[in-house]
């Protein structure tokens, strides 16, 4: 595990943003977006996002999501095709450029949550018909459900503003979003990655809780995009102690950014006006969280670097240039 010594002194030179000689640069939450012969060059940066706010940064970040996000895309191109053509630095993927579908597909395998998209936050208020799934009464925090469900939302496209919103499988059918044939594929592609991706992590002592996927078109093919099962874009809990903790009441032991959303929530902030700054306890604390699921779940030792890292990335990504 890196030491907190390692990730306070690279603080002051974390990767923020990086500006390429490569024309209009877009920026989603974490990522910096550059276009190059039907190409798109994604620089994963070290933001740090939850409620659909950038948060702060966090050492080293970029280049676990990246790195962790092609060891995924490997594991999981049997199943559907992805838009990654190469990795040329940790913190870059150059990738197909795919028409973005502006739906998330949420796959939950346990009804918990704090975000006011998670099943729970409706769940405890009452609500009983959620994204038009019926659930039952007497469900408890962090149960495991009967089977995964999805629960789909809104994805604006990067660059814009505004939090995801929910949404049902009627109505994106209904209102045309996505075509029902095409959904559908979005729908079974989407069950069978969660089911892999789950069992792959409980090999691994980790139970998959909830993933989110987002898909493109690639010359007419339904393209896998963006990221998948990081720390980012899932929830992780330690498989040995879930059961003995479930019975008692506790919170699982989460192993992704989870802490970090209920450090805010402790504070008041759910993602409305400005964010309470992060302590540098918590910074330590994210950093090595994330590298610890890469670590597990790949195999492999994560390595280290000195910041700053921009020279390095134009040197990686010269013949893109």
């Amino acid at each position: 595990m890196i030491k907190e010594k390692v990730i306070l002194k690279s603080l002051p030179k974390i990767l923020k943003t990086i500006n390429l000689p490569l024309g209009k640069k877009l920026q989603g939450k974490v990522r910096d977006i550059y276009f190059k012969d039907k190409k798109r060059i994604l620089i994963t940066t070290d933001r740090q996002s939850a409620f659909d706010v950038i948060l702060g940064c966090i050492p080293f970040k970029g280049a676990v999501l990246n790195q962790l996000s092609a060891f995924w895309f490997k594991k999981t191109k049997h199943i559907v095709d992805n838009h990654l053509l190469d990795v040329p630095d940790p913190n870059v993927s150059v990738t197909k450029n795919c028409e973005p579908i502006q739906v998330e597909m949420i796959v939950r395998g346990y009804i918990s949550g704090v975000t006011k998209t998670s099943i729970w936050y409706s769940y405890e208020r009452g609500e009983r018909l959620i994204y038009g799934l019926k659930f039952p009464d007497g469900l408890k925090k962090n149960q495991k459900l009967f089977k995964p469900i999805l629960t789909p939302t809104t994805h604006p496209l990067v660059g814009a503003t505004g939090h995801d919103e929910r949404l049902t499988r009627e109505q994106i059918i209904g209102k045309k979003i996505v075509s029902k044939k095409l959904y559908e594929q979005m729908e079974k592609t989407a069950l069978v990655l969660f089911k892999y991706g789950a069992k792959l992590c409980l090999s691994k002592g980790l139970i998959l809780v909830d993933t989110k996927y987002e898909f493109g078109i690639y010359n007419g093919k339904l393209t896998l995009i963006d990221e998948i099962h990081t720390p980012d874009s899932s929830r992780f809990w330690i498989a040995k102690t879930y059961e003995q903790r479930l019975k008692k009441g506790l919170e699982p032991e989460n192993f992704d950014k989870e802490f970090l959303r209920l450090w805010y929530v402790k504070r008041g902030y759910r993602g409305d006006g400005p964010p309470p700054p992060m302590a540098k306890e918590l910074i330590v604390a994210v950093a090595q969280r994330y590298i610890g699921v890469y670590e597990k779940l790949t195999g492999k030792k994560f390595k280290a670097f000195e910041y700053p890292i921009e020279e390095r990335i134009k040197k990686n990504l010269k013949k893109y240039l």
